[in-house]
């Protein structure tokens, strides 16, 4: 196994992981935001569905490089 492939692996190891606690910050914060005030459910949960989906987008554009530096 080359270093770069460790070190792509490394990379998006880490990507995930920094995704992952970010993910469950983001939902433990939107619950708890919910049951302080139940009437902006609705609101507070369309923030947190655009807020994981630009954290998820991390992981991929982190995999997208490994690959581009894999193959380089």
């Amino acid at each position: 196994m080359s270093m770069g492939v460790l070190a792509a692996a490394i990379a998006v190891g880490l990507a995930a992981l920094g995704a992952s606690v970010g993910n469950g910050m983001v939902i433990s914060r939107t619950i708890e935001g919910m049951a302080r005030q139940p009437e902006y459910r609705g609101v507070l949960q369309t923030t947190m569905f655009i807020g994981v989906g630009l954290i998820e987008a991390i992981p991929i554009m982190a995999v997208v490089i490994a690959f581009i530096a894999l193959f380089r």
